[in-house]
């Protein structure tokens, strides 16, 4: 592990755009506009502008990808063991982008941003918003960056989502793309925990129908429950097992009441805690209904035929432990590819984790990135 003296510090900065009557053009046929990204970057872009990467997070992530907001700063951004001076995705080298989606609640464009009238929220009334929407207005940040092609977009789950999007809405922009521990649509076991984490807000008295910003409460118990179930979905049973197993919490017999018994019980009320400190209801409802609504099958009439306009070089991995996005629909992606002849690889790797895997720390992982990347650059540089 480096020391905190070997990392950098960030600034998060912002790009508005689509001011009226210029409006973002959605897919669902609305507008939305005045539109705010937050975003960070790491690294120098170079003479050539040919050295931009893309970081596309996942529900749960922000822009803040990688290092610190200060020297008081307790924790980096959620893939620093991924990004920095010397590794798998080397600031001395590469320039990286990382924004905050629309509909997120971290400085970007949202249902918890206020109205252009200034009086009260978006709530409920800010249009829905699909991965389209989101790669769209990524567009947009790149135009204002002045960077026509990126050397790599990437993402993990709904990150992935996004680097297919690009793939395929924008083949002239990108070199090349690492989606993975992703899925080119949601199935409906994903779509049912989804639902279920939805369901969990609204009932919750303090939603109020999503005008809870207007009140001052936000629907914290309800919100931590959808977190609550989520977060075993990013996890797997050997993982579950080694880490918690059916020992309890601080105490050596059961408790025969409804107070805490197991450890495993603890650690999901503090993920759930956690994360109300740090993120939008609201918000939670309208990503997840995005990554519910992403479906290149459909919207293309094939998968194959969604991908024949794909220019990039393209990497595909995902981990033999991860049930919610597991190995065969990231192979489905690479098969789909295979059928225009694109440039496309594949790893499995193992990994007890879940579909958490890709945000802890795998040095197979971050070398397969580094040196895949570097060749991508490599054959960049030459042509």
């Amino acid at each position: 592990m480096k020391s905190r003296t070997t990392e950098i510090q960030v600034a998060k900065q912002f790009f508005t755009f689509a001011e009226p009557p210029h409006e973002m053009a959605l897919e669902s046929g609305e507008k939305l506009g005045p539109v705010t990204l937050a975003y960070e970057t790491l690294g120098t872009l170079n003479d050539s502008r040919s050295n931009a990467i893309l970081i596309c997070h996942a529900l749960s992530g922000d822009s803040h990808v990688a290092g610190y907001y200060s020297e008081t700063d307790r924790k980096p951004g959620w893939w620093d063991f991924m990004i920095g001076p010397g590794r798998s995705i080397d600031t001395d080298k590469y320039f990286i982008i990382c924004s905050n989606i629309i509909a997120g609640c971290q400085g970007s464009t949202g249902p918890s941003s206020l109205l252009p009238s200034g009086d009260r929220h978006y709530n409920l009334s800010f249009p829905v918003v699909t991965v389209a929407d989101m790669v769209r207005a990524q567009a947009a940040l790149l135009d204002h960056l002045g960077i026509e092609k990126l050397l790599c977009v990437m993402g993990g789950s709904m990150g992935g989502m996004q680097a297919l999007e690009w793939m395929v809405e924008y083949p002239h922009r990108v070199a090349s793309a690492i989606p993975h521990a992703t899925t080119s649509r949601l199935n409906a076991q994903g779509i049912a925990f989804h639902e279920v984490g939805r369901q969990a807000i609204y009932a919750d008295p303090l939603w109020r129908k999503g005008d809870y910003l207007e009140f001052g409460q936000a629907p914290g118990q309800g919100l931590a429950v959808a977190r609550m179930l989520a977060h075993i979905t990013y996890l797997s049973e050997e993982s579950m097992r080694q880490k918690f197993g059916r020992r309890l919490r601080q105490k050596e017999r059961y408790g025969y009441d409804f107070s805490l018994d197991f450890e495993v019980e603890s650690y999901l009320r503090y993920q759930g805690e956690a994360f109300v400190q740090r993120f939008d209801a609201n918000s939670y409802l309208y990503i997840t209904k995005a990554i519910d609504y992403f479906d290149l099958k459909r919207d293309y009439g094939s998968l194959e035929e969604a991908f024949s306009r794909v220019t990039a070089q393209v990497l595909v991995f995902s981990f033999n432990s991860d049930w919610l996005f597991p190995t065969y629909q990231n192979q489905e992606i690479v098969r789909a590819l295979k059928v225009h002849r694109k440039a496309v690889s594949f790893v499995e790797f193992n990994s007890p984790y879940g579909h958490d895997s890709f945000l802890i720390e795998n040095p197979q992982q971050e070398k397969l990135v580094a040196d895949f990347i570097a060749h991508v650059y490599d054959q960049q540089s030459r042509s």
